[in-house]
């Protein structure tokens, strides 16, 4: 029998534990300013960010941050779902980003990715029986990164085994299970849900599948009271595209349905207007080292507003102090002269 509960029952509820009172607990804070500003002070639970780019934007790198900055800040648990890539290379690149503080303006110093698997290297070469990751915690930059990453790894989950346990039901059962035993805020980075395998499996257009994982994704945000942030692949237009937007995401119109919040990620060398590069070559090569991130949809704010960060690729992360663009982009020219 479906029972029915009057507004005033709602609002008089003083279980904490309720669903309420877990929906309406303060946002979650990703740690990059800019984004958090525009967004409504971060992500809630119940809600879907969509996160989609180019190749080599750095779609990874910003949900590995986001992930970290939300795990450090001790606001929630990360429950964190690669389906590309083994769980070294996540560790890898959040201990490479603590060798640095990548919010300091100007040139920093600390062991670049390639500068950590060289060392990794060196220790299997050199004592093949031992763990490796405990070896290179003698290095005194990266052993203290570790210390760095002890603090909040109790807080960062990784799916065991994600590649071959790429479905639904798992990733149900997962966050079902965390529910169950903890009321605590949860984030479910999803990298990335082209990856998941739909409950049902007969042959399907990828539209089809696309949409039944972005709609599952969302219930699972609204079952569990959970915010899960999402990456998303572009299609093959939007890989040759000059700049890419929402619509170029495969299965687009069902993720720009189910998001919350939708962000594209574009390089800004790639969009910018071509009157900054002609007559500033020297500005023209800084644009290279910046992301633009373009919220083209966004129900907890404004949309349509583009912010930046700077890449320090070399240590896996952004400088997370970002701001408006100041500068003409691409599409707004020709827009504008239309």
């Amino acid at each position: 029998m479906v029972a029915t509960r009057s507004m005033l029952s709602v609002s008089r509820s003083a279980d904490p534990n309720s669903d309420l009172a877990v929906q309406v607990g303060r946002p979650i804070q990703t740690g990059f300013d800019a984004l958090d500003y525009w967004t409504g002070n971060g992500i809630r639970q119940g809600e879907l960010l969509l996160l989609g780019g180019a190749p080599g934007a750095g779609k990874t790198t910003l949900c590995l941050q986001m992930a970290r900055n939300i795990a450090v800040a001790g606001q929630a648990n990360v429950l964190y779902a690669c389906y590309e890539h083994p769980p070294e290379y996540v560790l890898d690149r959040l201990l490479v980003q603590e060798t640095i503080d990548p919010a300091l303006p100007g040139r920093v110093t600390g062991v670049s990715l390639d500068e950590f698997q060289a060392l990794l290297a060196e220790a299997v070469g050199r004592y093949p029986d031992a763990s490796p990751y405990e070896l290179v915690r003698r290095h005194p930059v990266v052993g203290a990164a570790a210390a760095e990453v002890d603090r909040y790894a109790n807080r960062f989950h990784l799916v065991a085994n994600a590649a071959r346990k790429n479905d639904l039901g798992t990733l149900q059962a997962l966050v079902g299970e965390y529910r169950g035993r903890s009321r605590e805020p949860l984030v479910l980075f999803v990298d990335y849900l082209q990856k998941l395998e739909p409950s049902t499996r007969e042959v399907r257009s990828e539209d089809e599948r696309v949409t039944e994982v972005v709609q599952a994704l969302k219930q699972f945000a609204l079952q569990f009271n959970v915010a899960v942030v999402a990456i998303a692949a572009a299609d093959k237009a939007g890989i040759t595209a000059p700049r890419l937007r929402l619509s170029h995401l495969r299965g687009s119109s069902a993720l720009l349905y189910e998001a919350d919040i939708a962000v594209i990620m574009n390089d800004k060398w790639q969009i910018i207007d071509r009157d900054h590069i002609v007559f500033n070559t020297d500005k023209a090569q800084q644009f290279r080292d910046w992301v633009v991130c373009t919220i083209e949809k966004n129900r907890s704010g404004r949309d349509l507003v583009e912010v930046e960060f700077q890449k320090r690729f070399e240590y896996c992360c952004f400088n997370p102090v970002g701001g408006k663009v100041s500068e003409r982009l691409f599409e707004e020219r020709i827009q504008g002269s239309t």
